[in-house]
């Protein structure tokens, strides 16, 4: 017995200096090797396959060739003019950065158009979520299935930021629903989206050529087209709905100029050092991207925004108009609901004429946009009427969300974080558990 006990550790080790020689002499023919049909290849892959297991190696996978992106993106591809396939082509061998803010709402509406009509069209587009947690966090919990490359998720508890005096001095929170302290989480929301996209940049070694800032709430009808990324260092808005300033629902630019457009929060100090008091949020972004040299332009892009507030019908000079859903659009960002329309056609044309250049007026004539009377809350039904104009597809993922269940809500999370590069949340659990308290 003490001569085995003594002598297994001889022969192991005897057994050790044999296998080693071997077994790195394959590894270097394996990693060493440029013939794609080399005996070893088995090997190599195995070897890449064991070294990006590790959730702690996670990374993007590369973006997709053309050639093998979905057959929608393909077709829509084709569809295009010559000059904007080109365009698009070229976009789709780009970094692209998406990023969703705000709360997550009415979520099971926005979600699936903003895949279908942002994400799907752009396959190599990254998402990143800055999100505050609240009742409908559980609903992001449809992006396991509906988003392509998840880049970063951060749901966080929300609390009070500190308000200064320079902040009071150069924001007007009059028509802010909570004030000024409203517009600066808001501020601090989307810029919020420069950290989360450098943390990915740093971790991969590689910058975005894109980042399109979105919000959470807003519906798309139909994809965003690649004339909306602009060239020589432009910034693209909306048009309409601009209170004076800019348009601030959506913004697509380069890195550079999307880091000006981005720093909402930090910029303040600025904004008072150039002169400019008592600003709302569009007139303070607008103020942002001329003092920084930045140029914009607008366009009308095919989104609005969900909105369960309740507006006075007709609006008057400076009122809100709110359009239905299923406008033909584009409505670029103006407030909607999902509603029986009444008013359509002159009578829709005619309120525009009377809304205030510059101020709430949603842009577009012969049909494009269909109001609703938003004096009161959403319309009994107003479900159907979605689904309707929605499509099936959208209607779908509707119900599923909505008819979600706690333990199924936990799995699809748990799945998403073990694809996700960053992640910055709750426990699922946790997620879950407020919804099912609603």
């Amino acid at each position: 017995m003490q001569l085995t006990r003594s002598g297994a550790p001889y022969l192991n080790f005897r057994l050790l200096l044999f296998i080693l020689p071997c077994f790195s002499f394959l590894l270097y023919l394996s990693l060493s090797s440029t013939n794609t049909n080399s005996t070893f290849t088995p090997l190599r892959n195995f070897l890449s396959n064991l070294s990006s297991s590790s959730p702690s190696s996670y990374a993007l996978p590369p973006i997709p060739s053309i050639s093998n992106s979905s057959d929608s993106t393909t077709e829509s591809v084709s569809e295009l003019s010559n000059e904007d396939k080109k365009k698009k082509e070229l976009l789709l061998r780009s970094r692209i950065a998406v990023c969703l803010v705000g709360g997550a709402r009415k979520f099971e509406l926005t979600g699936p158009s903003i895949a279908e009509n942002i994400l799907n069209a752009y396959p190599n587009a990254d998402l990143f979520l800055n999100s505050p947690l609240d009742k409908d966090s559980f609903k992001f919990s449809i992006l396991k299935d509906i988003a392509p490359r998840i880049a970063s998720i951060r749901i966080f508890k929300p609390t009070k930021l500190d308000e200064t005096e320079i902040q009071r001095r150069v924001l007007d929170p009059v028509g802010s629903p909570n004030g000024l302290q409203g517009l600066l989480q808001y501020f601090n929301l989307v810029e919020g989206c420069l950290t989360l996209i450098n943390a990915i940049q740093v971790q991969n070694n590689f910058t975005y050529d894109w980042i399109v800032r979105t919000r959470v709430d807003g519906y798309w009808n139909a994809p965003l087209a690649p004339d909306n990324f602009l060239p020589n260092e432009q910034y693209l808005v909306p048009s309409g709905s601009s209170y004076r300033g800019v348009n601030d629902r959506l913004g697509i630019g380069n890195l550079n100029t999307s880091k000006v457009a981005l720093s909402r929060f930090s910029l303040i100090t600025q904004l008072d050092a150039a002169g400019f008091h008592h600003v709302n949020s569009e007139s303070a972004f607008k103020a942002q991207l001329t003092t920084q040299g930045v140029k914009f332009l607008e366009n009308r892009i095919p989104f609005c925004v969900v909105s369960a507030h309740r507006f006075d019908f007709p609006p008057t000079r400076y009122g809100l108009p709110v359009a239905s859903m299923s406008s033909p659009g584009p409505l670029s960002g103006a407030y909607c609901r999902p509603c029986t329309p009444v008013c359509v056609g002159q009578c829709a044309d005619d309120i525009m004429q009377i809304l205030q250049i510059g101020w709430s007026r949603i842009e577009g004539e012969n049909g494009t946009i269909q109001l609703c009377d938003a004096h009161g809350e959403w319309e009994s039904g107003w479900e159907n009427t979605f689904d309707r104009f929605a499509g099936e597809k959208l209607a779908g993922l509707r119900k599923r969300v909505i008819e979600l269940k706690f333990e199924k809500c936990v799995k699809d999370f748990d799945e998403m974080k073990k694809r996700t590069v960053n992640w910055d949340a709750p426990a699922a659990k946790q997620i879950c558990g407020i919804a099912s308290r609603r």
